[in-house]
């Protein structure tokens, strides 16, 4: 992290420099005009991570500069929302003088929400006890008198939820309502109010769609649940268990109807498409009976493997979000054979870093 980066009179020319980069490696695809979606310059991170750096009495968090090469102490934080920033000052003033809860604590991570809850997990390098647990209560009970917060303790195999390790979201995406459970240490989109406006181009990409989607990498359903009533009928896959147990809470408290989650590997997934091997979790599951002719990705920074880049081509339309313009540019050359892209996104996620979220929809190219 390089923190005299963050200058929100610098935010604008950076975004510029996105922009030219991304347009430039793209170029060789001749995409259509770049569609930009700027971030707030400043308290647009809804987590955040801090080690704990104790000096005699004094306690505080910091973080390492990669451009000083040493540690900065961090009473505040730029780019982290404004909840997490007061609830960090509170915090401290709670821990320094408390040597059952500051005893062997390295690290502190925030895991907040525009609606106002806040999850604070505190890490410990020694095994939590009782008298930790009475203290974090009673912690705990004076700071939820100005804020909906719950506590975390974690140390070496073990996890003490005070109440809950997840916190709610709610996001207004196209002028509803949608709320996501969002679970400590597994992941969500770090910048909500930018995660709204991809939602929305989502929705404005796949608009009068026709037939079913089918949805790789789904997460706890960010998109998936954005994207549902665009079409009949939504297949989603995703391996990771928080993340599926998440994403069928939110399909419930969003009343979805249509979408059918399946805990799997794109990879397998792509397998078991292609006739290649039988799954025991897809037995009851009819894939004959799905009529999709649109697929969404919204893969790692690894991007997608080529099994899976054969199954995407065999659908009309292909949506597709990247956290890595790399690979993504790797997975475009063999995609851009069958398919061309129609719509461009840059989507700022990570200002003040080299990190860029972009989107393309792809579709058939005539005769092919």
């Amino acid at each position: 992290m390089n923190l005299a980066a963050m200058d929100p009179k610098n935010y604008d020319a950076q975004l510029e420099e996105k922009r030219i980069k991304l347009e430039q490696t793209f170029a060789e695809f001749t995409p259509p005009s770049l569609e930009v979606f700027a971030s707030e310059p400043a308290n647009y991170r809804m987590r955040a991570e801090f080690r704990v750096w104790h000096d005699g009495d004094d306690l505080y968090y910091y973080m390492f500069d990669k451009a000083l090469n040493e540690k900065v102490r961090c009473e505040q934080y730029l780019p982290a929302g404004k909840l997490i920033n007061e609830v960090m000052t509170a915090l401290m003033e709670e821990l320094r003088p408390n040597h059952d809860l500051r005893f062997k604590l390295f690290q502190v991570d925030f895991l907040s929400t525009l609606s106002g809850e806040i999850l604070v997990s505190l890490l410990y390098h020694r095994q939590l006890n009782d008298e930790w647990r009475a203290q974090a209560e009673q912690m705990k009970q004076r700071l939820s008198a100005k804020f909906n917060v719950n506590f975390i303790g974690r140390a070496r195999k073990q996890k003490i939820d005070l109440d809950k390790d997840f916190v709610v979201e709610t996001l207004t995406v196209d002028g509803n309502e949608l709320k996501y459970k969002q679970i400590e240490n597994s992941f969500t989109q770090p910048n909500a109010k930018v995660s709204v406006k991809m939602l929305e181009w989502a929705i404005s990409a796949t608009k009068d769609s026709t037939g079913d989607l089918l949805e790789l990498y789904c997460g706890n359903g960010n998109f998936t649940i954005a994207l549902a009533p665009n079409f009949d009928r939504v297949l989603a896959t995703e391996l990771a268990k928080p993340s599926v147990d998440a994403a069928q809470y939110n399909i419930a408290i969003n009343n979805i109807e249509n979408l059918q989650i399946i805990r799997m590997s794109a990879e397998d997934f792509s397998d078991a498409m292609a006739k290649k091997r039988t799954y025991r979790r897809l037995e009851g599951i009819d894939l004959d009976s799905y009529d999709c002719n649109t697929i969404f990705v919204d893969p790692p920074r690894a991007g997608i493997d080529d099994d899976t880049l054969s199954l995407m081509q065999n659908y009309d339309r292909i949506l597709y979000i990247s956290c890595n313009p790399e690979t993504l540019k790797e997975n475009l050359a063999t995609l851009s054979r069958t398919h061309e892209i129609t719509r461009f996104a840059l989507f700022d996620q990570f200002p003040y870093t080299h990190h860029m979220e972009s989107g393309v929809l792809l579709e058939r190219k005539i005769n092919t």
